[in-house]
């Protein structure tokens, strides 16, 4: 374990290093791409005959870690929190309205879009998919991925309300996407078709479950830091409220990612203000800004690498290219055309539609629950499909969006 984390460490410091030195792209983007190049140049390298070992090498070396796993069980709580944490609640509320309707109804209609888009159009590259797995990808790849947004959203320069929207919408449809996988990808385990009303007990538990545990997790913690004045103690406090508080949400059957956002709100904002001084908050902040971006750029390398475990064929880059077609009009559909229409309503700056429907981004969350995927050719099917919709969301849409910012608003 110790040697995995190791390797994924200097990998990333070195490309990192690489993109800042030479190349200049954000950090996240810079080393995915970097990671994807290299990736692509020893399959390339490995056609021709050269450079077996490193192929194989690379390989064994994926295969050693659990993506999924290591994302969705680790990761994802620290990555979360420290995007919640900086979030301003007061400003987030006066957008309530808009920002749950988009994660919760928006994701859900999205859902069901891409479904139907992708069961249509993969007939067209020659391929099928049952209409349950075309469900789960619809379900994983319709919430915008909160690590991606916000550590490319930073550098766009979209107007703050615009951004606090975007930012509000990704930290919880994330949840809410989780909780509609979990519940398609156990209906297609078991073989058994719940009740609408098991559906909806079943995703009151879940969301309805994170939402409230992350709230007292919150406070409680707010209010131990509250009662203490000491910045290595309030930190570790921050730390231990995430790590133990994700794992206690996933062992009540809560989903954690709602947990983690609620949590990350409170202390982030009611925690800042009255709970800590001058010299905690500093610690407090560097500390987080830190995890953030040293789990954001280790975890963009590992997408970038995962490629080479990725069973491409002609057929399957295909249906990639039909799947991105189909992913941006649901999110034009679902997202931007609702916007469009109650612009003046929301009081977002002209053109927001447009940079919410390019600025939803893709990521590693998506990749990690393909991957969790029973394995067969179903499975394969989904992780192509999802990882050419992730590639392009970061390196296309993540590259223009700061372009697309400046023109539409």
């Amino acid at each position: 374990m110790l040697e995995i984390a190791a390797t994924c460490l200097v990998i990333t410091a070195l490309l990192a290093y690489l993109n800042h030195r030479f190349v200049g792209m954000p950090t996240t983007i810079g080393v995915m791409a970097s990671a994807l190049i290299l990736s692509l140049a020893l399959i390339g390298l490995d056609a021709m005959g050269i450079a077996q070992g490193l192929r194989e090498y690379e390989e064994s070396f994926l295969r050693s870690i659990d993506f999924s796993n290591v994302l969705m069980q680790g990761m994802l709580s620290l990555l979360l929190f420290a995007a919640a944490l900086h979030v301003d609640l007061g400003k987030l509320k006066a957008y309530r309205l808009p920002v749950a309707a988009l994660a919760v109804l928006g994701t859900l209609a999205s859902t069901l879009v891409v479904a139907f888009g992708i069961w249509i159009v993969l007939p067209l590259a020659g391929l099928q998919l049952p209409l349950m797995y075309c469900l789960l990808f619809g379900a994983l790849i319709s919430p915008t991925d909160p690590i991606a947004v916000m550590g490319i959203l930073k550098s766009a320069g979209a107007p703050k309300e615009l951004e606090l929207v975007i930012t509000g919408e990704s930290l919880f449809n994330d949840g809410v996407g989780v909780v509609v996988f979990s519940l398609l990808l156990g209906m297609l385990t078991s073989g058994l078709t719940p009740t609408l009303g098991h559906g909806l007990e079943l995703l009151l538990r879940e969301a309805g479950g994170g939402l409230v545990f992350g709230g007292v997790l919150g406070l409680v913690t707010f209010r131990m830091l509250k009662s203490v004045d000491n910045y290595q103690v309030e930190v570790l406090l921050s730390l231990a409220a995430v790590t133990g508080g994700y794992a206690l949400a996933n062992r009540l059957h809560f989903s954690g990612p709602l947990a983690m956002v609620v949590a990350g709100l409170i202390i982030g904002n009611h925690g800042r203000a009255m709970a800590m001084s001058d010299t905690t908050r500093r610690y407090l902040d560097m500390f987080w800004e830190l995890i953030d971006e040293i789990l954001n750029a280790t975890l963009f390398v590992l997408i970038g690498m995962e490629v080479l475990l990725v069973v491409f064929s002609a057929n399957l880059i295909l249906a990639a290219g039909l799947a991105i077609a189909v992913t941006l009009l649901a999110r034009l559909l679902t997202v931007g055309l609702p916007v469009a229409a109650l612009q003046g309503f929301m009081k977002l700056p002209s053109g927001s539609w447009i940079v919410l429907t390019w600025g939803g981004l893709r990521g590693g969350i998506s990749v990690a629950l393909a991957l969790s995927l029973p394995m067969g050719p179903e499975r394969n099917t989904v992780v192509a499909l999802t990882y050419g919709v992730v590639v392009f969301s970061i390196l296309a849409q993540g590259l223009s969006i700061g372009r697309v910012t400046r023109r539409a608003t």
